[in-house]
């Protein structure tokens, strides 16, 4: 079982939502409702999880169905 904190669930429910984007900053930190994530790291551990996809248009963030499976199963 896959274990996240209850940032990164939330994280990824926003990202389910259609309410992150990608920054266009150095990096690339999430952006959710517009407004940088305080976790700046957030990003980079759900796609290298495997429970995000990042880059696949301008500034998108799509929830892979890893992600989606790994909520369901909360």
């Amino acid at each position: 079982q896959d274990q996240l904190s209850r940032r990164d669930r939330a994280v990824l429910r926003a990202v389910a939502g259609g309410r992150c984007e990608q920054s266009t900053e150095i990096g690339a930190p999430l952006l959710v409702d517009g407004v940088y994530c305080s976790d700046q790291l957030v990003g980079l551990r759900l796609t290298s999880a495997g429970f995000i996809v990042t880059g696949t248009g301008p500034r998108t963030v799509t929830i892979t169905d890893r992600g989606r499976a790994v909520l369901e199963a909360a």
